[in-house]
């Protein structure tokens, strides 16, 4: 045992200092005590501990993701690093599966299917962060056109967390019974990654879960805290082409055309009464244009602009208002500026880009909230509102069989920085896909880690 006097008060020492004191006494403590005393009289602390002990590793591992990020459906090498590191934990591994999906399982007896997922992909963002490891990756994307590469969303934390929660779950097998499936899910950022792993036949070729467990981490709140929501907790979302066509011509002579263009910024503006003039108020929903493309030269009216929405929604019911709204409005003002009926706009809504909402399982939800409170402290534990952002970790509890679900949102921000920004005249956060974001990777991985081990071990069966 340490003597008292080696033992430095909390109050004496920096946050980040008392924290690397108290992994190097739990540790020490391990040593002298052994690793199964200590683990059956404290396992909170034991967990702790080994997230500690990891996690030199785990940021190298960070390091080496951030710096090298891949696009949906290119994620051939961060996969690959994946499978190694759940070999290297002892799990059996599959790759290659729904894409570049992979499945690692690891059984332990008779009891519970716990799934753990986290995504691979990355962004078309160039990054700004000005960190040591950013990313300097260009790659051509679907289209042929040159493009950043970063973790913008913070996958490379999922990741992270992910291998970490493996190997301490693949230590602490003594403590356990029942089978772990890890599940690695390209193309998140595109809405198919979950579709493409369901249709490989996820819950028929592997072990099918009891509970689909995942995380994400939040650019608004502090690291080492987790928020957790019942219930709906990202909206749903869908992927629209608007083609505007009109008549072409010289734009010295527009009044023999039809001027698709100010017929677009016309539908734009129209669009923007759906949500606040067709939906009840208290009824969460989005419509976004993002991109607007027409034209090649200052003096040539052209045929047609393309447009491409966004929309957001929770239920089937708001989903089917928005897009009939969308046509109803394009249509009706296409027909007013006097284009020609087999000229009118065209709506495809891109099915392998839309995504159901996520719908947290109350009950789950509440287990895994106690659990992790149970790691990291009450106050470490905060309740989050639904947010309109989309997800496609929501379509593994969208099958027949109705698997509950929970994604948690992990911390990621320094503290201090959340102050500052808080304070009149402060600079606001980088929000996630902004090419400045950057979390905090020390707390937030630790934080990660415990969190998502203390979540597996309570739905776990017990030795």
């Amino acid at each position: 045992m340490l003597a008292p006097a080696t033992v430095v008060e909390q109050s004496d020492l920096p946050h980040s200092s008392w924290q690397r004191q108290r992994a190097a006494i739990l540790i020490l403590l391990m040593a002298s005590l052994g690793a199964k005393a200590i683990g059956a009289a404290t396992p909170q602390l034991d967990v702790e501990a080994r997230a500690n002990a990891e996690y030199q590793s785990l940021f190298q591992l960070y390091r080496h993701l951030h710096a090298n990020p891949e696009l949906s459906f290119q994620e051939a090498k961060t996969s690959e690093r994946l499978q190694q590191e759940l070999r290297n934990a002892g799990f059996e591994v599959t790759g290659n599966f729904g894409g570049f999906g992979l499945v690692g399982v690891l059984k332990n007896g008779a009891g519970p299917t716990v799934m753990i997922r986290t995504d691979l992909d990355a962004l078309p963002v160039t990054e700004q962060t000005g960190l040591e490891y950013a990313s300097r990756v260009r790659v051509k994307d679907d289209h042929g056109n040159e493009v950043g590469v970063m973790h913008a969303c913070g996958h490379d934390v999922h990741m992270t967390c992910f291998v970490g929660a493996a190997r301490l779950l693949s230590q602490l097998r003594d403590r356990w019974r029942g089978t772990i499936v890890m599940i690695g899910q390209p193309a998140e950022e595109r809405g198919s990654g979950a579709k493409a792993m369901l249709a490989a036949g996820l819950f028929q070729k592997f072990p099918k879960p009891d509970f689909v467990l995942a995380m994400h981490d939040d650019a608004m709140t502090e690291a080492g805290k987790v928020g957790v929501v019942e219930g709906p907790a990202l909206a749903g979302s869908n992927s629209v082409d608007l083609t505007i066509r009109g008549v072409s011509g010289h734009g010295a002579w527009s009044y023999t055309a039809k001027d698709p263009i100010v017929l677009a910024a016309q539908i734009i503006l129209g669009l923007q009464t759906i949500v606040s003039r067709e939906l009840p108020a208290i009824e969460p929903a989005v419509v976004t244009v993002g991109s607007v493309h027409g034209g090649t030269k200052h003096n040539i009216i052209p045929d047609e602009v393309q447009l491409q929405l966004t929309l957001r929604f929770f239920t089937e019911e708001v989903r089917s208002r928005l897009v009939g709204s969308i046509e109803r409005i394009a249509k009706g003002m296409a027909q007013a500026a006097g284009v020609p009926p087999e000229r009118e706009p065209i709506v495809k809504v891109r099915e392998g880009e839309s995504i159901g909402p996520t719908v947290n399982h109350p009950e789950l939800t509440r287990r895994v909230g106690n659990a992790i409170a149970s790691a990291l402290g009450r106050n470490n534990v905060v309740p989050r509102p639904p947010v309109m952002g989309g997800e496609d970790f929501g379509a593994y509890g969208q099958t027949a069989d109705s698997i509950p679900i929970c994604m948690f949102w992990l911390g990621a921000v320094d503290g201090a920085k959340i102050e500052a920004s808080r304070k009149p005249g402060g600079k606001p956060l980088p929000s996630l896909h902004s090419s400045s974001y950057a979390p905090s990777p020390e707390p937030a991985i630790k934080t990660g880690v415990r969190a998502m081990t203390a979540a597996a071990l309570e739905l776990l069966g017990r030795k």
